[in-house]
């Protein structure tokens, strides 16, 4: 069997004493349920509790709601209260249970969606 070895960078943010992992990735990160646990997992044990994914890095399908993957990837991160900020241009979704799904997200502080980086820095530094 061969594994596919994904190279992945993991910029260390420190802000407010709290440090933040922006995980940098030409490939991507996230295609299914097992891949987010695997990366809240790495962190986690790395003594990480807040993360910034950029949303190239995952699968457009996390996108779409209607396959259950963004439900599913994102309870991992709420059982190791992991907290998640994800960059990226979000205006381009049309969709409408999409842009209430960010917004919901938006209200809490585990999982974020934000334009820019310094964005999800700031949220994550409170």
């Amino acid at each position: 069997m061969i594994k596919t070895i994904k190279k992945v960078v993991v910029k260390k943010h420190s802000e407010n004493g709290i440090e933040i992992a922006e995980v940098l990735s030409d490939q991507l990160l996230i295609n299914n349920e097992s891949d987010g646990l695997d990366l809240v997992g790495t962190l986690y044990f790395q003594g990480y509790d807040r993360m910034i994914l950029h949303k190239d890095t995952i699968t457009p399908k996390f996108f779409d709601l209607k396959t259950g993957l963004a439900g599913e990837v994102l309870q991992k991160f709420s059982n190791y209260r992991m907290r998640l900020v994800i960059v990226g241009d979000f205006k381009s979704h049309t969709s409408e249970s999409l842009q209430a799904f960010i917004y919901e997200c938006n209200q809490g502080k585990i999982v974020n969606m934000v334009e820019k980086l310094s964005q999800a820095i700031e949220r994550l530094s409170n």
